[in-house]
């Protein structure tokens, strides 16, 4: 058997890890002395005073190595093949910690095959090449196959989103004082997106109106160019404004209801309270990488 394996930075949800058959390993989110495992809270609740959490950002934790090791071994004893699909390694060391320690299970379980992927993003950019394991895995696709699938899902995906203003970006240290001042002054609503694994700015316009409408015009460009086979409209902070953006332009410009959910802290308290989308279509979108996706996977 072939065992999917991501981490809760993917923001699959319970129902849909436990109906399609995906283990979920969580990352963790630690505020005012508590832990909270990302997979498995309740995101909107932990959200609601988000505002609050300006001066004192929570932090967040990979998995530990003795718990990457027992899920790896776990899979290894039961006799099964593992493809690993986690966040970009430019966002987070997660990808490595299993990198390294699914090596230290190898080395005790000869003959255990796995591939591990640099999903090269975060949020349902990660999780739209999890799904396509998980058809190519339920299709009766080899390890190979799974993983393939996977990589080139990596090439098809784009994760549009804007912040609602500048200044978690700036406490987290992502931008300076003085612009994150000047930006929400004179109301600058960049565009972000995951290129190469790392944060980048799409765009920037005046507004948040005109983020927004830059990211449906933008989506819209690459589905009449590549197709569109999936979208999820993500939000961080307050679920109602991405509802209604959902409800009011992203559905009817696609025909079809669409995903609402949260993304998970472990990034989203970089950004703060943002609204966008993460898209997959059925062709590659040029500029999403730069580089081979071949160099994203290593295999036992």
């Amino acid at each position: 058997m072939i065992r999917i394996i991501t981490d809760s930075v993917s923001s699959i949800t319970q129902e849909m890890a436990a109906q399609l058959d995906i283990q979920v390993v969580t990352l963790y989110v630690n505020r005012n002395g508590m832990e909270y495992e990302d997979a498995t809270m309740d995101l909107d609740a932990f959200y609601a005073d988000i505002y609050d959490m300006v001066d004192d950002i929570p932090t967040s934790s990979q998995p530990s190595q003795q718990l990457l090791e027992e899920v790896f071994e776990d899979a290894a004893r039961a006799g099964d093949q593992v493809c690993g699909i986690f966040i970009s390694t430019g966002l987070s060391g997660a990808y490595d910690g299993a990198l390294r320690a699914i090596r230290a299970v190898t080395a005790r379980n000869i003959g255990f095959k796995w591939e591990l992927i640099d999903s090269q993003s975060c949020g349902f950019d990660e999780a739209f090449p999890v799904l396509e394991a998980v058809a190519a895995r339920d299709g009766g696709e080899d390890l190979r196959g799974v993983a393939q699938a996977a990589l080139d899902a990596i090439e098809r995906t784009r994760f549009l989103f804007t912040p609602a203003s500048l200044t978690f970006l700036q406490k987290g240290g992502r931008i300076g004082g003085a612009a994150a001042l000047l930006g929400n002054l004179i109301q600058l609503a960049p565009v972000l997106t995951v290129r190469d694994g790392s944060p980048a700015t799409f765009a920037k316009v005046r507004t948040r109106k005109k983020a927004l409408d830059k990211i449906v015009a933008a989506m819209k460009a690459d589905i009449e160019e590549h197709g569109l086979r999936d979208v999820v409209v993500h939000y961080i902070g307050d679920k109602a404004p991405a509802v209604k953006w959902a409800h009011e332009v992203i559905e009817p410009m696609l025909g079809r209801k669409v995903s609402v959910l949260p993304v998970s802290p472990v990034v989203g308290l970089h950004v703060g309270p943002a609204v966008g989308v993460a898209y997959e279509c059925a062709h590659a979108i040029s500029g999403k990488l730069t580089g081979p996706k071949e160099t994203l996977t290593c295999a036992s």
